[in-house]
């Protein structure tokens, strides 16, 4: 059986089965985590992004491969969970942009299309790691550019790519040293196998078995891969993100000053030079990287990396009037999160390059500017008594979501549709959901003014919100809240769903840990022992401000002894306990100096 192209008809249909057979594995996916908590999510993230995707496509397709592309696409970035699946949505945005214009995908162009997707989803990162689902994507898609120009058989293109994938995923251990310590493979890079197996098996009429002859043609390919059957949890997004800044010197950052601006070409005082897009890039070249330029008849939108901020603004100034500028010091927030032990956060602009595309989410008209409040915020919380907290801080929407329920775009766009203010702040208080903050951010670009604070934590979040004061401008506020969360040290407690072995701890099913900064730094057999042990790693001074939320399964009698420890142990502290009614995490911890 061959097969010379694919249509709209046959894509859709791949889509489908590839969705189901993420689905159906979503758990192994979820399994695979580095840290032993039960909390890994990424297999639910992943699921939840493609079947939006895929219920978008039965509404909606055709006989045309590149209209129902076009349909996927928006649905799956409106759907978008977690880093996994905004990452997921960006490398099907980037295949419909190639397929934009074609009703049927012939091998060569279906490769193109896998390739267009890779270049997106990278673009789409500022900083990407190799190990993790974006190496899996670029694999299977060089292979099939490669292994197109030698076969007319869809069908057997489809066979090489997916073993490509199953190499590529197998070999996420030797890229990522965590996942090797653990032994383990990517969770994001698993569950695009199972995608894949899921159009693999659509287009051989049920076999998702890779023949030995796979992968063809190139002498460092395996022949035989067999992606193992773990047992071990794998890998949670921000846990890698967080060991990959930890490598990276603040010095190796050359183009220090991330800018993100705006080229007004119409108004009356900026009737610019005539632009060309080409010659405008070379020029941010000689002394910037990471470019994107974005342009129409009426705006240019610019992101560069620069280590001349100055030269940048003057050759804009050539083209028109300069709006809505941010301007970042990318060296310093290094050196702050990776004192605050987060990660480096997509600020200001992640995903600069997504096209302006109107949401398909039905916003209600926004009111006139003098009728709206001077701000706005939105604050991802898990547990009533957090969300009271939020409230009480003046938060206008509280989203339930936290590590195992992420909000997805289109909720942090209702959202924002909802508030009737000039400002709208999101705090996504988790790691996982900052990147689907950021997209909601973009689709309501030009419409809503946003501000998403990276925030990586319950107390972060909180932090920020206290940090706010509603009569300081913006930027002020900004800056305000951004060193509030760099001034949080977070700490979590809850229990180990396996043994394992990690910084050479030794870990035990059952047992309570601690987790400090994407960390575990503590393990004991009693909940007291635990947090007794993780908040002595967390205090320095013993005069900080310590914050207990207490979470919807600790035990009260342990938190009284936890709070007569720390008054003795440090009686220069203050501490504050507060009902959180999080789950998964028996103590969500906040020290501030």
């Amino acid at each position: 059986m061959s097969k010379r192209s694919i249509n709209g008809t046959d894509f859709t249909a791949m889509v489908l089965a590839g969705a189901e057979k993420l689905q159906q594995h979503a758990e192994h996916v979820n399994s695979l985590n580095v840290f032993p908590v039960p909390d890994g999510d990424t297999g639910t993230n992943m699921n939840l992004t493609m079947t939006a995707g895929a219920n978008e496509l039965k509404r909606n397709n055709t006989a045309s491969f590149g209209q129902c592309a076009g349909v996927l696409s928006k649905g799956l970035l409106m759907g978008a969970r977690g880093n996994s699946g905004v990452i997921l949505s960006q490398l099907f945005r980037g295949l419909s942009r190639y397929a934009a214009q074609h009703d049927e995908l012939n091998t060569q162009q279906f490769a193109a299309a896998l390739q267009t997707g890779v270049d997106t989803a990278y673009k789409a990162v500022v900083k990407p790691v190799e190990g993790t689902i974006l190496t899996v994507a670029k694999e299977a898609a060089r292979h099939a550019v490669y292994f197109a120009r030698r076969t007319t058989d869809v069908i057997e293109l489809m066979t090489e790519v997916l073993a490509k994938a199953k190499e590529a995923l197998a070999n996420t251990p030797e890229l990522l040293p965590v996942l090797k310590q653990v032994g383990v493979v990517d969770s994001g890079g698993q569950g695009l196998v199972y995608i894949y197996e899921g159009f693999h098996q659509h287009l051989t009429g049920g076999s998702t078995d890779v023949p030995a002859t796979a992968v063809q043609g190139q002498a460092s390919a395996a022949v035989q891969v067999q992606v193992p059957v773990l047992t071990k949890p794998e890998h949670v997004a921000s846990s890698v993100q967080s060991s990959a800044q930890s490598q990276l010197s603040t010095e190796d950052i050359e183009f220090l000053y991330d800018m993100e601006f705006f080229i007004n070409r119409q108004l009356e005082s900026s009737q610019g030079a005539d632009f060309d897009e080409e010659k405008f890039r070379q020029a941010l070249s000689v002394n910037g990287d990471s470019i994107i330029v974005i342009s129409d008849d009426e705006t240019i939108k610019v992101h560069v990396h620069s280590k001349a901020p100055g030269e940048v603004m003057n050759l804009a100034l050539q083209y028109g009037e300069i709006t809505q500028i941010h301007i970042l010091n990318m060296r310093e927030q290094h050196r702050d999160l990776l004192t605050a032990g987060m990660d480096i956060a997509p600020m200001p602009e992640v995903f600069a390059d997504i096209p302006k595309e109107k949401s398909s989410v039905a916003a209600p008209a926004v009111p006139p500017a003098d009728d709206m409040a001077p701000y706005g915020f939105i604050a991802v919380s898990s547990g009533a008594g957090i969300a009271d907290i939020f409230t009480s801080l003046g938060v206008d929407v509280v989203l339930a979501g936290g590590q195992t329920m992420n909000p997805s775009t289109e909720d942090f766009v209702n959202a924002i549709s909802s508030i009737s203010a000039k400002h709208v702040y999101l705090l996504p208080n988790n790691s996982n959901i900052v990147l689907a903050a950021q997209q909601a951010k973009d689709l309501l670009e030009g419409e809503r003014d946003v501000t998403v604070i990276p925030s990586k934590s319950i107390p972060q979040g909180i932090a920020a919100a206290f940090a706010f004061q509603e009569d300081d401008a913006v930027e002020t506020n900004t800056g305000n809240m951004l060193e509030a969360i760099s001034q949080v040290k977070s700490g979590q407690v809850t229990h180990a769903v396996r043994d394992t072995v990690i910084d050479e701890m030794q870990i035990k099913s059952g047992q309570y840990i601690g987790i400090s900064n994407s960390k575990i730094v503590a393990a004991a057999d009693d909940l007291l022992g635990a947090s007794q042990s993780l908040l002595s790693r967390m205090l320095e001074n013993g005069d900080e401000i310590i914050t207990l939320l207490t979470g919807e399964e600790a035990d009260p009698e342990v938190t009284e002894a936890l709070n007569t420890w720390l008054n003795e142990s440090y009686p220069d502290a203050e501490v504050e306990i507060h009902q959180g009614g999080q789950p998964i995490y028996y103590y969500l911890f906040s020290v501030e100096t």
